[in-house]
């Protein structure tokens, strides 16, 4: 059996003085998309930065394809990083710069490619997302559903092994929901990308999934497929899943 590309091995999180998650252990297969699934606010978007090695776990190991991350220097973590690209919850597009000075941003700035390959990488990129007539225009320009397609284009200029979502459906209307949903399916289907996707929203990960992990205080509850989770027990996960059987207000 191949090694996970990404591995967290009994790791504890610190965001600031508070213990985000504790003692977790996570694997991720090459090609697969995993869902980590919970409720706002309990950690989920901590582990993805701890990933991207932008925050050093409290204990524990984390690896990503065979290599330990934790403790690499700066310099290092670089070369791992561009193996990887993270979709932020609000696209964080620079708003000074054109949408093909954003999607660009990466390449120019580690300098990944000559002018000429970039140019038309970025028309490539913003094709796939459906939005290569808006390569001049602002963010201020965009609706919400259009900053993150860019955002989306953004993390696959470098062509990465790895993306990394951070609720990517949240705050879209259902047409925009809609549409980064399948452009995620597109990556998975054609670039066979690895992905991690956190959200609290239940139809979406059951949608998306190859597998997924509930963070409950701290800790995964549960792992298994959409089918699993839809069919498991647990008083945490069936009250998650549907608030309505476990509270009443009468």
């Amino acid at each position: 059996m191949s090694t996970p590309i990404i591995q967290l091995k009994h790791v504890t999180l610190r965001y600031g003085q508070l213990e985000v998650v504790k003692d977790i252990n996570l694997n991720v297969k090459r090609g697969e998309t995993k869902i980590i699934l919970g409720p706002s606010g309990a950690g989920k978007s901590t582990i993805l930065k701890a990933i991207l090695g932008l925050l050093r776990p409290l204990s524990g190991e984390i690896l990503i394809d065979g290599q330990e991350i934790s403790n690499l220097p700066e310099r290092d973590l670089v070369k791992v990083r561009i193996r990887m690209a993270m979709v932020f919850q609000h696209g964080a597009l620079f708003d000074s710069m054109t949408v093909g000075e954003n999607v660009s941003y990466r390449l120019r700035e580690l300098g990944l490619a000559d002018k000429a390959t970039i140019e038309g990488r970025v028309k490539e990129v913003l094709k796939f997302v459906g939005l290569q007539d808006a390569v001049g225009l602002k963010p201020a320009e965009l609706s919400g559903g259009m900053k993150k397609r860019v955002a989306i284009a953004r993390a696959l200029a470098p062509d990465p092994e790895i993306f990394l979502f951070d609720e990517p459906t949240v705050g879209l209307d259902p047409i925009n929901f809609f549409n980064i949903e399948q452009l995620i399916v597109k990556l998975q289907k054609k670039k066979k990308a690895t992905i991690v996707i956190v959200t609290h929203d239940v139809d979406s990960a059951m949608h998306l999934a190859d597998s997924i992990v509930m963070l409950h205080d701290r800790k995964f509850i549960f792992e298994g497929s959409p089918a699993d989770l839809k069919h498991h027990q647990d008083k945490r996960v069936r009250a998650f899943l549907d608030p309505a059987s476990v509270y009443s207000f009468d």
